[in-house]
């Protein structure tokens, strides 16, 4: 769903004069006044009385995180989104945007059960035996309840906040507005693209907000990882599930982040953490479909048992991401290289790829990307952050107009948020060491014999299929080219673009005969001394004229 808004409304002036409150309490108006558009009245900042007092001593970025946790939920998660931006943002903002959390108060509990009646049809009795009014957690978008269904399945009850589309409505049109003006006023907002990451946070908040969605991804997660000794993810029960309203079963664990517990029940924590890192590297290598959302809080642990090995167990689904079978390639080959310190081959793999323009001289970027990684690289690979990595070669490309995908940011967010929990399990855990095999294996599966062997077998009854019809095919095109009337077809933006310039061209160059054509047409009615044929009092040649400028005009309409 897209918000374009193109005027502020009463309730949104409102809200803005409350954000602006906000941004003063925490000292944030210089930031506007140091503004291109603010920059000539900016000595009114030294006369507003509330500079006149000492300001808080918190540096930018804090003031920056306190104001959008004031403004709430909705600049949170903007926030929460700025915070993988780091190819963009300064890094003390990123990191201090990093630590932004939803903390908002949970809703009535009789709301919730309304909301749940009206989803599901009913009263609450005939979907549940027990329900919970007390929320067991309670976040920007939904809440979540404790419940037990009528056959003894005990199960969370996950549920929209009352209201908050039209919440996120006004915020994200104000978000809107506000990133117009900063792309065309801040210092370097054209580059920045400010627009485009508010773009981004659109689609990822509405998708958020979509329980159908969540669900659809936590059973294809589930259905990846079925027989995995390592990573479990819990049943949705589809029959109970709407888009306001998500029923998944209710785990049982020990939080990821409370290592003292984990330690206590005799978990082996290098393992553990090892086995994270090899689960993630699956999802994104295997089944090109990953959580992106891995923060402590949303990994628990199971309890060991004496037949089976302790597993992790996700939760919160909302925030999910692929890599297609191309990214994928180029970027295990890109880590393999990395490892290597091919950097050349780092360099030919983004211009091949397509993510840094085809122009691009290989050379600079290799060497850009030599005197990024050398200071990384050279330290021993326990020390070496995946994340840092991918961050830095992202804002090196950036130099040389390289567009980062939306998915790729989540995975180097991700990748950031796998390494800090490995090691905060396990201080020596090196991820590359425990990658490297998954990304051996996987090159060897995509590109050795046996890639090649699987992907004839899938594509061989797509050939087979289309092998008759092939040489009447060829025959025609030959034939065509033959004949001269072989057309060839370009679909682009910038193609659309010079179309139309040229078609405006176009029509003001018939404009002008068109014009022409009449003003000779009238001289013809007017100047001409002798007498010609004549057609309704007119001279004929003078209807001849009018008429194909009439006709000129007309095409130029219809154009």
């Amino acid at each position: 769903m897209k918000t374009t808004l193109r005027f502020i409304t009463p309730g949104q002036a409102l809200r803005l004069l409350s954000i602006q409150r906000v941004l003063i309490r925490h000292g944030l108006d210089e930031i506007v006044f140091a503004t291109h558009l603010f920059r000539p009245v900016r000595f009114l900042f030294y006369l507003l009385p509330w500079n006149w007092f000492r300001r808080s001593q918190a540096s930018r970025a804090e003031r920056m995180r306190m104001a959008l946790e004031d403004l709430g939920p909705i600049y949170v998660k903007f926030g929460q989104l700025l915070s993988t931006r780091g190819d963009l943002l300064p890094q003390d903002m990123a990191a201090e945007f990093s630590r932004l959390q939803d903390h908002v108060p949970p809703f009535p509990g009789d709301q919730a059960r309304a909301i749940i009646e009206q989803a599901l049809g009913g009263r609450l009795e005939d979907h549940f035996h027990e329900f919970d009014d007390t929320p067991l957690a309670s976040a920007s978008i939904a809440q979540v309840h404790a419940a037990v269904c009528h056959d003894g399945r005990r199960v969370i009850v996950k549920v929209v906040r009352p209201g908050i589309g039209r919440t996120i409505r006004r915020d994200l049109g104000l978000i809107w507005i506000l990133a117009q003006l900063a792309e065309k006023y801040a210092p370097g907002g054209h580059f920045m693209r400010p627009t485009n990451v508010v773009r981004e946070f659109e689609r990822t908040i509405w998708n958020e907000l979509d329980l159908l969605r969540e669900a659809a991804s936590a059973s294809q997660l589930r259905r990846n990882f079925i027989d995995s000794d390592v990573l479990y993810v819990p049943e949705v029960h589809w029959d109970l599930s709407h888009h306001d309203v998500l029923v998944m079963e209710r785990i049982s664990g020990i939080p990821v982040r409370d290592v003292e517990a984990l330690e206590a029940a005799g978990m082996d924590l290098k393992w553990l953490a090892e086995a994270g890192i090899e689960a993630f590297f699956t999802m994104v290598f295997r089944d090109s479909f990953f959580h992106a959302d891995m923060h402590p809080g949303n990994i628990f642990v199971s309890h060991p048992e004496a037949d089976k090995p302790p597993r992790f167990i996700l939760v919160d689904f909302g925030i999910m991401s692929s890599l297609s079978e191309y990214d994928q390639r180029y970027l295990a080959e890109n880590f393999l290289a990395f490892l290597d310190r091919d950097y050349q081959r780092v360099a030919e793999l983004h211009v091949e790829s397509g993510w840094v323009p085809p122009y691009t001289r290989v050379d600079e970027f290799e060497f850009a990307i030599r005197s990024v990684c050398e200071p990384l690289l050279d330290r021993p690979m326990r020390e070496i952050s995946i994340g840092d990595l991918l961050l830095r070669l992202f804002q090196t490309a950036r130099q040389f107009n390289m567009e980062i995908l939306p998915q790729l940011l989540l995975l180097q967010k991700t990748l950031v948020n796998v390494e800090g929990l490995g090691r905060s399990l396990y201080a020596d855990v090196d991820l590359w060491q425990t990658a490297r095999p998954l990304l051996d294996s996987w090159m060897n599966e995509r590109l050795g014999v046996r890639g090649l062997y699987k992907s004839t077998k899938r594509n061989l009854p797509l050939w087979i299929d289309r092998l008759p019809s092939l040489p009447n095919k060829a025959i025609h095109v030959l034939e065509r080219l033959h004949e001269n009337r072989l057309q060839m077809e370009m679909r682009s933006d910038q193609l659309d673009d010079i179309k139309r310039e040229i078609r405006r061209h176009s029509q003001r160059t018939i404009y002008a005969v068109s014009g022409s054509v009449f003003v000779l047409a009238a001289a013809v009615i007017f100047g001409l001394d002798s007498q010609p044929a004549m057609f309704a009092g007119i001279p004929a040649i003078a209807w001849l004229l009018g008429l194909g400028g009439l006709g000129l005009l007309f095409v130029s309409l219809r154009e």
